[in-house]
């Protein structure tokens, strides 16, 4: 349980740094913002065990949160071409 209870906190300390990194409104909830930390910390991990034979903190846990919030920014934007708006006439 207290496992559970610490990857809920940490997910959320990472998740809100890595919501911070990225400039901008992030309109996410907690719940997002935990899921989006944890995410972080694995993806931070990951890299840290290729890159240096398992040592990984909080830095790129931190890094990997806000690239997966910059990904789902990025695919929240709107996008005119292929949509079927048009362009604002002049």
């Amino acid at each position: 349980m207290s496992y559970i209870l610490g990857l809920i906190v940490s997910g959320l300390v990472v998740g809100a740094l890595g919501r911070l990194a990225i400039p901008g409104r992030n309109p996410m909830s907690i719940g997002m913002t935990i899921l989006v930390g944890i995410g972080g910390s694995f993806l931070g991990g990951l890299v840290g065990y290729v890159l240096f034979r398992g040592r990984s903190g909080l830095i790129l846990s931190v890094l990997g949160a806000a690239l997966i919030v910059w990904l789902l920014e990025r695919g929240r934007a709107p996008r005119l071409h292929g949509s079927g708006q048009r362009w604002p006439s002049q």
